[in-house]
């Protein structure tokens, strides 16, 4: 015999737009591969923006921890 289970949805959440049930697993997987994507994309933005800032000469060179101070 199969249990069904009832969820209430509050209009304010329905009026959002369309819903979408799935397993917390398979959510957080979903959310996990996001976030990689993400610390990817913003690598690459960080990436280019260095070699922008060396291109205008506006890099300044670190030759040691000293000078990070």
């Amino acid at each position: 015999m199969k249990t069904q289970i009832l969820v209430t949805i509050p209009n304010s959440i329905a009026k959002m737009g369309e819903l979408v049930v799935l397993p917390r697993k398979e959510f957080e997987r979903l959310l996990e591969g996001r976030i990689e994507e993400l610390e990817e994309q913003e690598l690459l933005h960080l990436s280019r923006e260095a070699k922008n800032l060396k291109k205008e000469g506006r890099l300044s060179v670190l030759r040691s921890l000293r000078d990070f101070r």
